[in-house]
């Protein structure tokens, strides 16, 4: 479940976490944007309810240097017993450089060199790196923290190559399920294959909505959706091509339990590891789509 914090305060969020806890949901994902600092969040919320595992949906490389972000998932790690999975990304061009100044030129070396640093950190080691794009000198130290699984958010082919070869796998969003299938899927474990690596976690992102009235929800999501994949974030465009598909809803799960199983079905034949659910119906439909979704682990 991708737990929503826009407009909710600290306690609605933790409200969230535990209401997908107990309906049997497996991960409570947070997103980082512009807004509650998702690390932080977790490290309260994975105190307050302690029966479900947490993950960052995800957290920008470019704001935050791997020292610091390091420091900051190890405390996430030894306040909640070890249930977090860090996932980790470039984010976009329009984003980084309008939003934080910075040069997005070079996004695939930048992630690798991040990658090469924040890894053994992670695991508590020393790091003494100078690379093209980055410099890394230092250690963290946090007590009996264990490191986290590590994931990059990837969806072209040079991003899921360094997510196969890198980390422990990758999240996807607005990613149709021949696309996970014929793209995603084949691409990341070719890479952990090479990379004498596990076979890597594959988490799919999806608006899911269980409900009686498909076409006022899809409706409802156009509204939200309507500018994903029109100019700022290239990534998606090219998912919603590959998958020939042309806006995001046409990758939306939306209807009656019959229909969301028989789709959620398809992403999991295609190489689907894990769900990471966005919820945007009302009370009712959202507490149908938790306990579907909880089914599927």
């Amino acid at each position: 479940m991708l737990v929503t914090t826009h407009g909710l305060t600290l306690d609605g969020v933790i409200g969230q976490v535990r209401a997908a806890a107990q309906a049997g949901v497996s991960t409570a994902w947070l997103p980082q944007v512009f807004g509650d600092d998702a690390l932080t969040t977790l490290a309260v919320a994975g105190r307050e309810v302690p029966d479900i595992k947490l993950g960052t949906a995800v957290v920008p490389t470019y704001p935050r240097h791997p020292l610091a972000l390091a420091g900051q998932a190890l405390t996430v790690q030894s306040a909640t017993g070890g249930r977090l999975t860090l996932a980790v990304g470039p984010s976009h061009r329009a984003t980084i450089e309008r939003a934080y100044g910075y040069s997005y030129d070079r996004p695939v070396q930048h992630v690798r060199e991040y990658l090469t640093a924040l890894a053994p950190l992670l695991r508590g080691e020393p790091v003494e790196y100078r690379g093209e794009t980055l410099t890394v000198a230092g250690a963290v130290d946090v007590p009996a923290a264990t490191p986290p699984s590590l994931m990059l958010a990837a969806l072209g082919p040079a991003m899921l190559r360094l997510a196969g070869e890198m980390t422990d796998g990758t999240v996807t969003l607005f990613t149709g399920p021949r696309t996970i299938a014929n793209h995603v899927v084949p691409t990341i474990t070719r890479a952990a294959s090479e990379a004498g690596r596990p076979a890597p976690r594959i988490v799919v992102g999806l608006a899911v909505c269980v409900s009686d009235d498909a076409p006022a929800r899809r409706e409802l999501l156009g509204a939200i959706y309507a500018a994903v994949g029109t100019g700022g974030e290239p990534s998606y465009r090219s998912m919603l091509d590959r998958e020939g598909v042309a806006t995001a809803v046409d990758v939306a799960i939306i209807g009656d339990e019959t229909t969301v199983e028989r789709e959620l079905r398809r992403y999991a034949d295609a190489g689907a590891t894990e769900f990471m659910t966005t919820l945007f119906g009302t009370e009712e439909e959202n507490a149908r789509t938790l306990e579907l979704i909880a089914s599927f682990g």
